[in-house]
């Protein structure tokens, strides 16, 4: 990672490192995109080489919590009348 990254991003990387997340480099993954969007990310982040900027967007996928489509998901699961005469 580039000294330029946030705190977070560090935090979130360090938990990925707790978790063993970020073992040896033992897969390649390519692909092409967007200068924009690159460029887009790098700045948002700091993190300015190509492997951990694809690092960062994993990790973060991976820990993405996905509360309104767990909320959604609970649709019709509380009983009527749970909390009163709404």
């Amino acid at each position: 990672m580039t000294a330029l990254a946030a705190p977070e991003i560090t935090a979130l990387l360090e938990e990925a490192q707790k978790r063993g997340l970020l073992g040896a480099k033992d897969r390649q993954m390519g692909g092409r995109f967007p200068s924009a969007l690159v460029e887009a990310a790098q700045a948002a982040t700091g993190i300015t080489e190509a492997t951990d900027l694809l690092t960062y967007a994993l990790v973060k996928v991976t820990f993405e919590d996905n509360y309104g489509r767990k909320l959604l998901e609970l649709e019709g699961t509380v009983p009527p009348g749970t909390f009163g005469d709404y």
